[in-house]
């Protein structure tokens, strides 16, 4: 559950959490140097990409002109799923760019210069006060004003980008990543009102290159050795979060998860061991798409196999379909020794997620 900092009697109480500023870089100068009918479309268009990638799991809580205001209180969000958010929604502002650029015939000035924009990501962690002013939320605290400050950065000449992540130590610590082992580079800022500012960056544009180059590994529907699927009441995020986050994987899962690869979040390249009782399963991370599906490798006594596991939005929650790929020959042999084994263990760890679903459904009912 969220925690909150105590507060006297009669005082609104504050709650912690990561405070997400994202900003359209270049949009100043794009909105003056351009024709404002065409542009207002364009930036229009990208804003609403931007907020629908957002939400959920965050909580959009203003519009700043070229800036979306969000944030996640503790216990709603884990680390992996925050990181995940902010690369999906850089990825899908650069892919609708692209897909504008490509689509258009049009020679004006505002289409022009579409590929001059980008997305910038400052995220910090701490105390704010959630207040109503006016039919709407109004977040406040230093903290809040420290997210803004980082707005005015020097990260763009640092990285030598302008897409980018700046994450304060104080979210590293609170959301417990080692920058150092997620390729972030140090940094700090500093201001006449709130001191030196100690964070690490990310250059997202190098990630959005990793992943149009990246291969996909998925495991389709009606082309599978075996399929299970179970159904949750809840939306396709808060699935993926407990699907996927070690924390909240150990709450539900049988198996005792120990991540061999650190940094605080799950991507292609981490290996993990699950223990079985007294089996040893080394599953690794070959496919990472956040929220529609995930591909783990497994090693299970000599055979290597992949397994799917997708996210499918209904009407009441979410379907979890898990698949195996197709075997033939030697290898299907191999795994009709170990189907016994391994099927209930995955029938039984959907069932066990379905029922911790129905109860955090029930919980924010």
């Amino acid at each position: 559950m969220p925690e909150r900092v105590p507060t006297p009697p009669g005082l609104t109480a504050a709650d912690r959490g990561a405070l997400v500023l994202t900003d359209i870089s270049g949009y100043t100068s794009y909105l003056l140097g351009t024709e404002l009918e065409h542009a207002q479309d364009v930036l229009a268009d990208l804003m609403g990409v931007v907020v629908g990638r957002l939400q959920p799991p965050l909580t959009v809580t203003k519009l700043e002109g070229d800036a979306i205001f969000a944030y996640a209180i503790d216990g709603t969000c884990g680390a992996s799923t925050l990181l995940d958010t902010i690369e999906q929604t850089y990825f899908a502002f650069r892919a609708r760019l692209r897909d504008i650029a490509h689509a258009t015939s049009c020679t004006c000035e505002a289409c022009k210069q579409i590929p001059t924009l980008d997305l910038k990501f400052v995220v910090h962690h701490g105390s704010f006060v959630r207040r109503d002013l006016a039919g709407n939320e109004e977040l406040t605290g230093r903290e809040v004003i420290v997210l803004h400050r980082l707005a005015k950065n020097s990260a763009a000449d640092a990285l030598g980008t302008k897409g980018y992540l700046l994450m304060t130590d104080a979210c590293v610590e609170a959301l417990a990543l080692d920058p150092v082992a997620l390729g972030m580079r140090p940094h700090a800022e500093r201001y006449d009102d709130v001191g030196e500012i100690a964070c690490c960056l990310e250059d997202l544009g190098q990630r959005w290159q990793t992943e149009t180059e990246r291969q996909r590994v998925y495991v389709a529907a009606g082309n599978a050795t075996f399929e299970r699927s179970a159904t949750v009441p809840v939306d396709v995020v808060v699935a993926w979060d407990w699907l996927t986050s070690p924390e909240l994987r150990s709450i539900w899962d049988a198996d005792l998860l120990e991540p061999v690869t650190p940094g605080g979040r799950q991507r292609p390249g981490v290996t993990n061991h699950c223990i079985h009782g007294p089996d040893v399963i080394v599953e690794h991370v070959v496919d990472w798409r956040p929220f529609d599906y995930f591909t783990m490798g497994y090693d299970f006594a000599g055979l290597e196999m992949h397994f799917t596991t997708e996210l499918v939005p209904v009407p009441d929650g979410t379907t979890v379909h898990a698949r195996g790929e197709p075997l033939a020959g030697e290898r299907l042999a191999a795994w009709e020794q170990i189907a016994d084994f391994v099927l209930p263990i995955l029938e039984g760890s959907l069932e066990s997620l379905s029922t911790h679903l129905v109860r955090v459904a029930a919980e924010h009912a």
